[in-house]
């Protein structure tokens, strides 16, 4: 509730402000209030930075103005005084912004926003009796709304914006966490933080709909304009939270299990990963209820299956022994979550809201030594559910593991529940190609609301007759390019790197799906799987330097890991419009390959120079080449004037290995690239406690720089040895933190 302040107060607290104010008659004459949505309101424009504005029309009750809600999607509840607060009838009025000027007119009900040059960014019409928002579609895509829905450009759909697996086309598109986060790729965004409801962008006049007339105030929109991509993104991040980083392991494979026939399995399944040198973090386990034997009794049950997990504790210190991490599927049957979980739970009446009660049944299986948890279904939660449940998961482990970093990978979500290093998957997708195609998109628009850690079931969740060898290579090497590096499906021996050459797709658990299907037992013995799944692994652990580096700045700067085209070429109209690759961090182009018996791949270069990864051949942008590609290659590109870290190849995140850090310089233009590294599992690195590495690359004099970040320090190994590789020219040396210079 906010207090109605007197016309001394207001101009004292807007002192110095060149804003346009209006204010309520003077004493003695009738206050007048504009009517919106059948009640009297008042609008109020609030400066958050010089790139973002606040618009709210909220109710006015008895003088007083009400405030809104929080659903716990921002990261603050308050953003200043108002800019400006409007009661009554106005012909127009300009009021300034930050970097922009609102034009607002009572009649109809219209703001439009410019830049203080008079640059039209975007025009809103708001219908005073439906509370329907009209605004300019524009010329440019619109990018972003959360995870799946119609794809790339949402220009030309119309989207209900229903949570769940039940949202939009399961099967291809996945479950839907939607999020009213729309970026205008022509420079703006807008967040509809209040009320939720549908958009349409079938027309010029793109349209948000409140679920009813009386749901439409209060009315709360944060509006960012920016022409640089990453300053609209660090906008969202101040508005919803930045990234947290979750633990270094869950970079690594992880490995998901359904139905399991015995301990020996469990335990023998995990030796052949390090037998055989397949490198592997996460051991995931379904829970009995979702699949015939699971790691507990049914869903909901935090009591173990005897029959493959007879002594918990004792496997799990044997898998720990063995580097694997352990996550555990969870279920929680309350439709409603509320509070912390440092509220209290008192037993034994168990409360089925209450945050703090669900994660006290976790507690007992937790210390027996489990590292993460699955946190599955979820759809009916609303959204201050869905961020309390996302909280729990970050914020319970800590009670007992207070400096250790949290994992848990969830199937829903909300803005804001990056603050909690969630992880995000897909769901019960389809094994087909148009779904490993949609998916590129998908994953692009997910990292553009502020969704940094996610990822698929690799292979797609439900086999079909579409589900061979070559669709789960196609789609494991997209996997190795995604935050989340993850295998599950039914048939999930099909899901083992080695699983396409026994002949055994396990358990048959196809029942309940349409179209799904064993593929045929002529997959069932392709030697090839294996070697090309190694191949990728091992990229993917060689990559970790420069992946965790790309975390790092997630994590302070807002930008996602998985990139549109358009967050480095925002000027180019063809690689903003550009779904169907992305970058990944910011000098690496990855090009899925999504076609069955694909033997080319079309890929846009932006302009400038590019380096296949694979040939290091040099090529030159601003246009669309054709990849030759064979099954054991997915396109990737590194750009010129780029430095790429890699590291040596390990079975597991954490494993000791002596052998320098690679430096790789694409030439072709200046470079720089901080290499971020940290102890990858406690919170240590918020004291100071973490290392960088300046690299700086002056292409004209072939010079690499090498400097400790300010506020870092050199972490053991001390010294450290690097070779720095340009073309076909390596130098060996030797960083102790001194700066020091490299020259070819």
């Amino acid at each position: 509730m906010t207090r109605k302040r007197n016309r001394r107060e207001l101009l004292t607290e807007l002192a110095g402000v060149s804003v346009g104010v209006l204010l309520a008659p003077a004493a003695g004459l009738a206050v007048t209030y504009l009517p919106f949505g059948g009640e009297d309101c008042e609008v109020q424009l609030t400066s958050v930075s010089g790139h973002t504005l606040r618009l709210s029309i909220l109710p006015v009750k008895r003088s007083v103005t009400t405030g809104v809600a929080s659903d716990g999607s921002l990261v603050k509840t308050s953003w200043g005084l108002p800019a400006a607060e409007i009661r009554g009838e106005v012909q127009t009025k300009t009021i300034e912004c930050g970097n922009m000027k609102v034009l607002f007119s009572s009649r109809p009900l219209t703001f439009a926003i410019t830049t203080l040059e008079g640059q039209t960014l975007q025009q809103l019409s708001i219908d005073e009796e439906t509370g329907v928002v009209s605004f300019l579609t524009g010329d440019s895509p619109i990018l972003g709304l959360g995870e799946g829905g119609p794809q790339f450009d949402r220009r030309g759909s119309s989207d209900r914006m229903k949570s769940g697996q039940g949202g939009y086309q399961l099967g291809t598109h996945g479950g839907r966490v939607p999020i009213p986060w729309l970026i205008g790729t022509s420079g703006w965004a807008m967040f509809f933080h209040q009320p939720f409801g549908t958009f349409d962008f079938t027309g010029a006049l793109s349209k948000f709909l409140p679920a009813s007339p009386q749901t439409a105030v209060p009315l709360d929109i944060f509006f960012v304009a920016s022409p640089n991509p990453a300053t609209i993104m660090a906008e969202y991040a101040r508005l919803t939270g930045h990234a947290e980083k979750p633990p270094l392991w869950s970079f690594g494979y992880q490995q998901s299990h359904r139905t399991l026939a015995s301990r020996e399995e469990v335990l023998a399944e995990a030796k052949t990963f390090r037998d055989k040198k397949l490198p592997c973090d996460t051991l995931i386990y379904l829970g009995t209820g979702f699949c015939p034997s699971g790691w507990n009794t049914e869903n909901g049950s935090f009591v173990w299956n005897s029959r493959v997990f007879p002594e918990p504790k004792e496997i799990l210190d044997e898998l720990h022994k063995d580097n694997f991490r352990v996550a555990l599927h969870a279920v929680i049957l309350s439709d409603k979550l509320r509070g912390t979980v440092r509220d209290a739970c008192e037993l034994p009446r168990f409360d089925e809201e209450l945050a703090s009660c669900h994660w006290d049944a976790h507690r007992k299986d937790f210390a027996l030594g489990v590292d993460g948890w699955w946190p599955d279904e979820g759809d009916p939660l609303d959204i201050a559910s869905r961020l309390v449940r996302n909280r729990m998961y970050w914020e319970g482990p800590q009670l007992d593991r207070p400096n250790e970093r949290p994992y848990a990978l969830h199937r829903n979500g909300y803005a804001g529940m990056q603050r909690y290093g969630s992880f995000l998957w897909s769901g019960d997708v389809s094994s087909t190609w148009e779904t490993l195609k949609v998916h590129i998109p998908i994953a692009i628009n997910t990292a553009l609301t502020g969704i940094p850690y996610w990822g698929t079931d690799i292979g797609g969740f439900v086999p079909t007759k579409e589900f061979t060898a070559e669709l789960y290579l196609r789609w494991f090497q997209f996997g190795a390019f995604c935050p989340l590096f993850r295998s599950h499906g039914r048939a999930w021996k099909l899901r083992l790197p080695w699983g396409w050459n026994t002949g055994d797709p396990g358990p048959t658990e196809i029942n309940n799906y349409n179209g799904a299907a064993i593929p045929d037992s002529s997959q069932l013995h392709n030697e090839q799987v294996e070697i090309i799944c190694r191949k990728y692994l091992e990229l993917r652990y060689r990559m970790l330097p420069y992946l965790y580096s790309a975390v790092h700045e997630c994590a302070t700067t807002g930008m996602p890991i998985m990139r549109a085209l358009w967050l480095a070429y925002a000027d180019d109209p063809k690689a903003v419009a550009c779904g169907d690759e992305y970058l990944w961090g910011k000098n690496v182009l990855v090009a899925p390959v999504v076609e069955k018996g694909a033997d080319t791949r079309k890929v846009y270069l932006p302009a400038g120079g590019w380096y296949d990864f694979w040939t290091e051949e040099h090529i030159e942008g601003g246009r669309e080449i054709r990849r030759t590609v064979d099954l054991q290659t997915m396109p990737l590109y590194v750009r010129a004037g780029a430095i790429l870290p890699l590291g040596p190849v390990k079975q597991f995140t954490s494993e000791k290995v002596d052998q320098p850090l690679s430096i790789s310089i694409y030439p072709g233009g200046n470079a720089s690239f901080l290499l971020y590294e940290d102890d990858g599992s406690s919170f240590n690195y918020r004291k100071g406690e973490w290392m960088g590495i300046q690299m700086d690359w002056q292409d004209a004099n072939r010079t690499l720089t090498l400097r400790l970040a300010a506020g870092s320090r050199m972490l053991s190994p001390t010294p450290r040895k690097l070779e720095v590789k340009l073309v076909q020219e390596t130098r060996s040396v030797v960083f102790e933190g001194r700066p020091l210079r490299v020259s070819f």
